[in-house]
């Protein structure tokens, strides 16, 4: 084991909190790793700040329980190029210095970050949607206290994006790359029901290779036109190819090209367009001596999160999508999602067992079933 072998064990894609304002708090978040380790660092992102963001002071602990306290004497104090306060540059991010922390795997980590400005709207908070339950204070610094006095529940992760720990040599990291499919956006809060979470949670049960695992799913997120964060296309890069210690990744992306929730005529897109988007993810990922699967896309007939959204123009794209990911040969191998959550007696559906009941967004059922349906032998 060497100082540097950071893998990622962790992850949140950043992305725009519309219309969100903070009043100088503490926030404290609950990420639960995938694998654990003794050395851990912390990454903040203010990918969509329009300034500066200060962090007056930030920790990290294990969580005790499900509510807002942490476990004796496992607080650590998070230092950012050794000072205890930083500046994050707009646009950019920070990764804190190494803490020695024993973190089992899939434990919950409790990260407490104080911002000691006032950040009105117009300030562009980084966040995403979390299906977790995260605490944000009264004005002040309270990441030292063990339970955090909470003036409101959130269920948003505020500028934390990833965590990564010290692991062995031969330790892979595999990114689950997606829209809110992967994202988890409709699922049980507190559940830990994505698809990637199952995902963990089999490899740790299996043994053998450690393979952290960095869930880079983000709701409405599409191949080629942004829309509340990068296009895939964009992102890929940050959020894939530069991920700590990647070595495969999963790419479960395109649905919501085809659903075109906006109804812009300059974002209607074409089968092969999005084909050629995900090969140019293929072309990049291969370039890095990462290899990448390609997830088929799941059936949307008549869905009711967004009604008219469902056409058999869009179905038609689908299925030429779905075609060339299990043919081209593109991809180091497919994983057939569209196949184990659709009716065999009418494709273009999902199984009831499996729908959350929009007809688009697979249940708590449904997104287990996409992480035990993995070949975990991919990952050898």
């Amino acid at each position: 084991m060497t100082a540097d072998n950071w893998v990622g064990t962790w992850a949140a894609t950043p992305a725009p909190a519309d219309g969100v304002a903070l009043s100088a708090p503490t926030i404290r978040m609950f990420p639960r790793v995938s694998i654990g380790g003794e050395t851990i660092r912390v990454r903040i992102s203010n990918a969509h700040g329009n300034d500066k963001l200060r962090i007056g002071a930030a920790r990290v602990a294990l969580r005790a329980g499900m509510g807002p306290a942490t476990v004796a004497g496992t607080d650590r104090v998070l230092t950012f190029n050794g000072s205890p306060s930083a500046v994050v540059p707009t646009g950019s991010f920070l990764i804190s210095d190494p803490v020695a922390l024993t973190v089992a795997p899939l434990a919950d980590l409790a990260v407490s970050i104080y911002l000691p400005d006032e950040l009105p709207a117009s300030f562009g908070v980084t966040g995403r949607y979390a299906r977790q339950i995260n605490y944000v204070s009264p004005p002040g610094d309270f990441t030292g206290d063990a339970v955090i006095p909470a003036s409101r529940a959130v269920d948003d992760w505020y500028f934390l994006a990833g965590v990564d720990v010290v692991a062995p040599v031969g330790t892979g990291g595999i990114v689950a790359f997606g829209d809110s499919i992967t994202d988890g956006n409709i699922s049980t809060h507190d559940a830990f029901c994505r698809w990637p979470d199952q995902l963990a949670r089999r490899l740790i049960a299996r043994g053998g290779r450690m393979l952290g695992v960095m869930n880079q799913g983000l709701g409405g997120n599409r191949i080629l036109n942004d829309i509340r964060g990068e296009s895939g296309v964009r992102r890929f890069d940050r959020d894939v190819l530069a991920a700590p210690g990647v070595t495969h990744a999963i790419i479960v992306l395109g649905i919501n090209d085809i659903r075109n929730r906006r109804g812009l005529a300059s974002e209607t897109v074409t089968a092969q367009g999005m084909i050629d988007g995900l090969r140019q993810m293929t072309v990049r990922a291969h370039a890095r001596g990462i290899k990448i699967f390609g997830g088929t896309l799941t059936p949307f007939e008549n869905e009711t999160f967004l009604r008219g959204a469902y056409t058999l123009e869009g179905e038609a794209k689908r299925l030429a999508v779905n075609e060339w990911i299990r043919g081209s040969g593109a991809f180091d191998a497919v994983i057939d999602f569209d196949a184990e959550l659709r009716d065999p007696s009418h494709p273009a559906r999902m199984l009831p067992v499996y729908d959350n009941g929009d007809h688009l967004h697979p249940g708590d059922i449904g997104l287990n079933r996409m992480g035990d349906v993995i070949d975990l032998s991919l990952f050898d």
